[in-house]
């Protein structure tokens, strides 16, 4: 399957947002990014493409899409993040109804900025033809896995055994997806 790079992006993007609506997957995801350090568009990125074109992104293809989001997600996204969780307790004037109001804009501007990732990972994911004519739960399952593993090396750890529960909602809602 050839698709455009903009297509990519645009089909990449929907998926994400479907699949992070699927009940459970939010508290996945949120799960994930918080005792792992895992990017989460990297995450749904990885089972967009494995759900859709059947391409299965390796150790080398994770660690290239890192190093081509690590700069934006670490000097844009996770400081819109921070703002928008430090709003919810404080400092004064927050948390007040004023202060609500702000935070909902910082979380549009966070969401952009993710779409921003989406695109930039679209631009350089290596599309390459599809090795399985259709790719199974287990599949999903290990690419996502692998998606965690690298975020646990990166911290320094390798216990990914309470995380596995968040990676099988995220892998369920993926086939969902595929069928």
């Amino acid at each position: 399957m050839t698709e455009s790079r903009p297509d990519l992006e645009a089909d990449s993007w929907a998926f994400a947002l479907h699949i992070y609506a699927q009940p459970g997957v939010a508290d996945a995801c949120l799960n994930l990014q918080e005792a792992a350090g895992v990017d989460v568009m990297m995450l749904l990125m990885s089972a967009f493409v494995a759900t859709r074109h059947r391409i299965l992104l390796t150790a080398s293809d994770i660690r290239e899409l890192d190093h081509a989001c690590s700069p934006w997600r670490e000097q844009i996204i996770q400081p819109l993040r921070a703002v928008r969780k430090g709003l919810k307790t404080g400092p004064p004037p927050a948390p007040t109804s004023e202060t609500e109001q702000f935070r909902s804009k910082i979380k549009l501007a966070e969401l952009a900025a993710e779409r921003l990732q989406n695109r930039l990972m679209a631009e350089c994911l290596p599309l390459r033809p599809a090795k399985h004519e259709k790719v199974d739960r287990e599949e999903i399952r290990s690419v996502l896995r692998s998606m965690v593993e690298f975020a646990l090396q990166k911290r320094g750890s390798t216990d990914i055994s309470s995380l596995l529960p968040s990676i099988e909602v995220i892998a369920d809602a993926a086939v969902q997806d595929a069928t």
